[in-house]
């Protein structure tokens, strides 16, 4: 019998970057949202929590060949 498997987690990270001070909120989301899309965020994340979600099965019926 061969059965599938299916865990889904939910991976939080967190990233410690700086940015200048007395920036108005949608230039701090731009800047955050650029350095994400660059990759210049990608080393610096490290995962901070993981959140099991949910698991599931499936069985798969194998059809036997006759002898």
């Amino acid at each position: 019998m061969k059965v599938i498997v299916t865990v889904v987690e939910r991976i939080t990270s967190e990233a410690h970057i700086n940015i200048s001070d007395g920036l108005p909120e949608e230039v701090i989301k731009q800047q955050i949202v650029d350095l994400y899309n660059t990759g210049q965020m990608q080393t610096d994340l490290n995962i901070f929590q993981v959140d099991f979600e949910s698991i599931s099965a499936r069985i798969v019926n194998r059809v036997q060949q006759p002898d």
